[in-house]
């Protein structure tokens, strides 16, 4: 019932968004985000893998952070069952946010499981920025298609002209993937809270990077969302119980 009142009061403000508009931003994204596949095709062949093993990557795993994650482990010479581990739990937040797409898309059964290889980031973003389902609609695909094609294309791409390149540390391209990556996370941390756990996880992930084997700072970071959470539901506590309830004056 709340989500059926959320999505008719999103109707209501935004009904008059035109379908052109969707589609500008939703290619926007695609396209800003598609051509760094091509940094993920010179580091992933840089790192040791083979042309093939590279775009079966883009094609069957599809998020990019995971895919950097695990090239760059490789590349640092990490245990590739420790770099499949952090890529994996690195692309678990995808599932999360299938659960809110599911309900907002409302998609037939038949195509969830196809709509499921495009839940990542991006489109996640640009649905859930949209006023009605329609919308929402035309957003998550347009975005996931022209994304999914680029991606792919350009990963293609670096990974054959890697050897032109040569060292792709000396153009910096290592670092594109962590950028990009970076840069859409930024808008997205809004509240203390969130901020809070993306601060914890970079100071355990950096703090333990020389101590620990390549992969699993990246594991260990990912406890900086229970302690966070942890340490929030211990203030909110604190405070409930220094609270006045007013007792006194209603007796």
């Amino acid at each position: 019932m709340a989500q059926h009142i959320a999505l008719t009061d999103r109707t209501a403000e935004g009904a008059d968004k035109p379908d052109a508009a969707v589609v500008r931003d939703a290619l926007g994204v695609g396209v800003a985000v598609g051509l760094s596949g091509f940094a993920f095709g010179v580091t992933s062949a840089g790192s040791g893998l083979s042309l093939l093993q590279t775009c079966a990557l883009s094609l069957l795993v599809f998020t990019g952070a995971s895919q950097f994650a695990l090239v760059g482990a490789l590349a640092a010479g990490g245990n590739p069952f420790t770099a499949a581990a952090g890529a994996f739990f690195l692309g678990v937040r995808n599932a999360f946010y299938g659960l809110r797409l599911s309900q907002l898309l409302a998609l037939p059964r038949a195509v969830r499981p196809f709509a499921a290889q495009w839940v990542i980031d991006e489109t996640t973003a640009v649905t859930l920025a949209q006023p009605t389902r329609r919308a929402a609609r035309i957003g998550f695909t347009v975005t996931g298609l022209s994304l999914y094609v680029l991606w792919n294309l350009t990963t293609l791409l670096g990974a054959l002209g890697a050897r032109a390149i040569g060292d792709t540390r000396a153009w910096g391209l290592d670092a594109a993937g962590p950028a990009v990556f970076l840069a859409l996370l930024a808008p997205m941390l809004k509240t203390a809270t969130e901020r809070a756990v993306a601060g914890l996880a970079v100071l355990l992930g950096l703090g333990l990077l020389p101590v620990l084997p390549t992969g699993v700072p990246v594991l260990v970071a990912a406890l900086a969302a229970p302690l966070a959470l942890f340490a929030e539901g211990r203030r909110g506590g604190r405070t409930r119980r220094h609270e006045p309830d007013g007792s006194e004056e209603d007796r």
